[in-house]
């Protein structure tokens, strides 16, 4: 059966986020054709839930399609006891209840308020809209807030920063689930990138704008095309006429990484698409993805997707 994947639309919802997993997950298909993705929406009741841009959103079920889930999809929402006072009411708390153990939670934009007054976000990493991610940290001290990023992946539990950002996160679960090839089709009939350059750092206000000539992402374009070679941040620091501390500082607050894990983060991206489209040995796929040796390629490909390069390629190339 088909990964099953549930909006739960909570009012009033964010009607752009609201239309993200169901148009990104339901272009999912394989090399023939088929459907790789069931997707519905639901509400806390089958009445038309309000958005905050103008026009309602019909659900095509209640929350008891929430038991339902593989995966269950809460999009941004000013869901009031959630927004401002971090706590779920008793009809919310009793749909998610009924979630089964190891359904994959997800949050787009201010859905993360939801997960974190659930409970789910304590002690772990997560994201939200870079203008409300300081009353999500003051209304929940145990999860650790990170304004900077596009999205947090811990493994059972993601969020995405704002908005478009939920395109970004979407495209990460496909990739993770289907491979590069998937995704990339999904991306394209979406007219969308696979994968954005940066942060959310990006879009933050800030009281001095920073100079593009200060910015590292012409060295990031050009580190892209180079991920074969030598990539230390004294090299990219001197190509983009900055001190490594400067770079290194500049670097994290565009990307929300440092600039080694982007460049593994990369390299290894570069190699699941090389296992899954191209006939090349171990040691051929490391040597052009930058990884040097198979052996460092089994490493960050067990360490990153749980796999072998051997099971990667027989899983994504559908031998």
């Amino acid at each position: 059966m088909p990964h099953r994947v549930v909006v739960l639309l909570l009012a009033p919802v964010v009607g752009f986020d609201a239309a993200i997993a169901p148009m990104l997950f339901g272009s999912a298909e394989d090399d023939a054709g088929e459907g790789l993705y069931d997707v519905i929406t639901c509400g806390l009741d089958r009445q038309p839930v309000p958005g905050t841009s103008g026009f309602d959103v019909v659900p095509a079920a209640g929350p008891e399609a929430l038991a339902t889930a593989d995966t269950v999809v809460i999009p941004g929402t000013r869901y009031p006891e959630a927004r401002t006072q971090g706590v779920l009411p008793d009809r919310l708390r009793e749909a998610l209840a009924s979630v089964r153990p190891g359904t994959r939670m997800v949050s787009i934009c201010t859905g993360a308020f939801v997960l974190a007054a659930a409970g789910l976000l304590d002690g772990r990493r997560a994201t939200t809209h870079w203008k409300f991610a300081a009353d999500l940290q003051r209304m929940h001290p145990l999860v650790d807030v990170d304004e900077n990023v596009l999205f947090v992946d811990e493994g059972d539990v993601l969020t995405s920063a704002g908005l478009a950002a939920g395109i970004d996160l979407c495209l990460h679960l496909i990739r993770a689930d289907h491979g590069v090839q998937v995704a990339n089709r999904v991306a394209r009939h979406c007219v969308v990138p696979p994968w954005r350059e940066g942060g959310q750092a990006q879009f933050i206000d800030h009281q001095i704008p920073v100079a593009d000539d200060a910015s590292t992402a012409a060295i990031r374009q050009w580190a892209l095309r180079h991920l074969d070679g030598e990539l230390t941040v004294e090299l990219l620091a001197r190509r983009a006429h900055m001190s490594p501390r400067t770079f290194n500082r500049r670097f994290r607050e565009e990307t929300g990484q440092a600039p080694g894990v982007w460049i593994r983060q990369r390299r290894l991206d570069l190699a699941r698409e090389l296992l899954e489209t191209r006939d090349l040995g171990i040691d051929e796929v490391a040597r052009l993805s930058g990884l040097g040796t198979a052996g460092n390629l089994r490493h960050h490909l067990r360490r990153g997707v749980g796999m072998s390069p051997a099971r990667y390629r027989r899983v994504y190339q559908g031998a």
